[in-house]
């Protein structure tokens, strides 16, 4: 029979007493609400794999921002859904974009917040793919241009961080080097550097509206039966001067986040809860198999114990909610 002495239950019997001695202190500010933007539509439009998740305009981004900003959520990730897509992504690096225009939106609403744009191609290509494609390969030295254009006119706008998740070799030092001739070294990189090959993006597919037209993105996102390429990538990107790097998704690769978190990165640890991820916890909640709240909170917490100190999440406005409310 154990020594009755030592109770570890006389620190869990009342709320006050887990609120005094919890370990992993989740906050608003530490999460990062993705938003969709597109030209293609009149008025703001549900996302069928996104339960809740919205497609929003020019005009209607600033209500979504402002909703975050009130609930103290602490920045919000961009990506923009062109009316044209041609080859090269060439939409993607105009002036007028649709991601340009929510920057400049987005920080005439509410300039305090910390604005973070997606810098890829698969949005802006008639191919789908994240790269420029040559004889049915991604090019990727041909892409490092395009990507390193892409962040410039970001920062141009007063993005404040860019994100590129192309996963294409070199991808980091080529967008710094561009910044910083450009006079944009105040402008932060979130690489995403281990991004895997995941069955868990198909309902950001559909609203981004960018699934590739042939073929897979195996060739350069991650293969999950290799976690040390994982690990390889972030000290690369890390060595090409990023200043956040990324493991996505979240959930199933919690290992991932772990290990990078006890490597002695020396720098913050994002994890994207992904659009899978989440669209699988609401309908399990639909379907009234679980409770939401207490299920969110679950795997929120889940990804903030393995070591993510930023955390990506569709459910951001919720949590918020939940944490205001106690």
């Amino acid at each position: 029979m154990s020594d009755l002495r030592i109770r570890p239950r006389r620190l869990r019997k009342n709320k006050s007493l887990r609120d005094l001695c919890k370990e992993i202190d989740l906050s608003p500010a530490n999460l990062v609400y993705p938003l969709f933007v597109s030209e293609t539509i009149g008025k703001p439009q549900s996302i069928k794999g996104l339960p809740g998740i919205k497609t929003n305009t020019i005009d209607s981004i600033g209500a979504e921002v402002k909703a975050a900003a009130d609930l103290g959520i602490g920045a919000v990730l961009l990506f923009g859904i062109p009316r044209k897509k041609d080859a090269m992504g060439s939409s993607s690096i105009r002036a007028d974009g649709i991601v340009q225009k929510a920057i400049r939106r987005v920080k005439y609403v509410c300039p305090e917040m910390i604005t973070i744009t997606d810098v890829c191609l698969c949005q802006y290509t008639d191919h789908g793919q994240c790269g420029i494609v040559k004889r049915r390969e991604v090019d990727n030295d041909a892409t490092l241009k395009m990507l390193a254009r892409q962040a410039e006119s970001h920062a141009r706008c007063g993005a404040d961080i860019v994100a590129p998740s192309a996963m294409m070799d070199g991808q980091v030092a080529a967008i710094r080097r561009a910044l910083d001739e450009a006079g944009f070294t105040g402008t932060a990189i979130m690489s995403y550097s281990s991004k895997f090959a995941s069955a868990f993006y198909g309902p950001f597919r559909e609203a981004a509206k960018s699934s590739p037209k042939f073929g897979d993105r195996c060739g350069y996102q991650l293969d999950y039966r290799r976690p040390g390429d994982a690990l390889r990538e972030i000290e690369l990107d890390i060595e090409e001067g990023a200043d956040i790097v990324m493991v996505k998704p979240a959930l199933a690769y919690l290992d991932i986040i772990w290990r990078a978190k006890n490597s002695g990165i020396g720098i913050p640890l994002a994890a994207y809860n992904t659009s899978g991820e989440y669209t699988m916890a609401k309908l399990l909640a639909e379907s009234g198999a679980a409770d939401e709240k207490q299920l969110v909170m679950e795997i929120i917490h889940a990804i903030k114990r393995a070591g993510a100190d930023i955390i990506i999440t569709y459910h951001a406005l919720d949590i918020a909610r939940w944490i205001a409310g106690g």
